[in-house]
Order: structure tokens, then C-alpha cells, then sequence
């Protein structure tokens, strides 16, 4: 079975973003050895999921709408308003409906771990329906003070795994986990 891996960038006090979903602050570590090892890390998936919101905001650095943000991954745009102009990449899918049951389906398929890309909402959800299996968190030294949380409003409490952690010269950790939903405490 396949993994769906939260691949994330993540402030010390836990925020994916600013309230407006703005990045700002994190583009003091937009180069580095760290970056070179992300980039790396791509390379080890061919899908790759997203809400609407995650990939619209590639527009802001030129993404074209229906274009894939990862030529190599096959992608999958939850959203039931994201429409396009043109008909878009065939590597670029809207899913509108059944999205547990379409990540079920996914992870029961063929291929590498899927890459879930930002999105406190998405991954929020997700999380709360247990279907997140890794988090792979890019922590920062930052501290944003409020903004979005790493799972969104979610409250749920789960116990984690601990399976690696590298850290750069430029200060970032890269921090892997394993979810263990059976295990949560209250």
C-alpha cells in the first residue's frame, strides 16, 4: 500500500503560513543545502495531491492555470470551484467528489508514496479521516506568532513515530514521522 506523505515547511510554533496564506518569512530559506535535499526528495514521487488553494497559489509564482506544478508527478486538485479556461495538462485532474474514498483508492494503487502539498484545510481533513501516513516536516527556525496551523482547525490528538531527522547549516530540520491512528490519546 502506498503512503500518503505531508511533506511540509513549518514555522517552530507550528504555523504552514500566515492567516492570509502568505509565505512570507520562509523566503529567508529559499536556498540552501536544505533546499537541494528537498528537491532531491521530489524525485521519489509520481503523484501528488493538493487542495484548490495550494495550487492556485503556485500562480503567484508562475504556475499557468492547468498546468502541473511537478511535470514528473501525475496531480490531483481537490476542489469543487477550481476551473480552468483550457482543457488542462493531462498530468493536472480535478477531483469534485468522493475525496476519502478517491486518497483510499489511490493509496490502494500501483506506484510511490503520494506527495500531499500544503494545505492546512486538505490536510486537516485528511487527517481527521486517518488517511495521512507520514509527516515530513521542514522545521524552520522562525516563529511566526499566528497564522495557519500545520492540520488547520483540527483538534484530533495521535500518538507519532519517530523515524529520522537531518539537520542543515542553514538551521532548518528535516523531521519524518509515522501517524499511529490506533494509538491516539485523549
Amino acid at each position: 500500500m502506498r503512503k500518503l506523505v505531508y511533506h511540509v515547511a513549518m514555522t517552530l510554533d507550528n504555523y504552514i503560513s500566515h492567516e492570509d496564506g502568505s509565505v512570507g518569512g520562509f523566503a529567508n530559506f529559499m536556498e540552501g543545502d536544505h533546499v537541494t535535499d528537498y528537491v532531491e526528495s521530489l524525485k521519489a514521487y509520481d503523484t501528488v495531491v493538493m487542495g484548490k488553494a495550494t495550487y492556485t497559489f503556485g500562480y503567484d509564482y508562475g504556475l499557468q492555470p492547468g498546468q502541473p506544478a511537478y511535470p514528473h508527478m501525475k496531480h490531483y486538485i481537490f476542489s469543487k470551484t477550481l476551473q480552468f479556461e483550457t482543457e488542462p495538462d493531462p498530468q493536472v485532474e480535478i477531483v469534485r467528489e468522493n475525496e476519502l474514498e478517491f486518497i483510499k483508492q489511490l493509496k490502494r494503487g500501483e506506484g510511490t508514496d503520494i506527495y500531499l502539498c500544503g494545505g492546512a484545510t486538505f490536510a486537516g481533513f485528511l487527517f481527521d479521516h486517518d488517511l495521512i501516513d507520514e509527516l515530513k516536516i521542514k522545521l524552520y527556525p522562525l516563529i511566526f506568532g499566528r497564522g495557519l496551523r500545520l492540520f488547520g482547525k483540527s483538534t484530533k490528538a495521535v500518538d507519532l513515530s519517530f523515524v529520522d531527522s537531518k539537520s542543515y547549516q542553514t538551521g532548518a530540520l528535516l523531521l519524518t514521522y509515522r501517524l499511529n491512528y490506533d494509538s491516539a490519546h485523549a
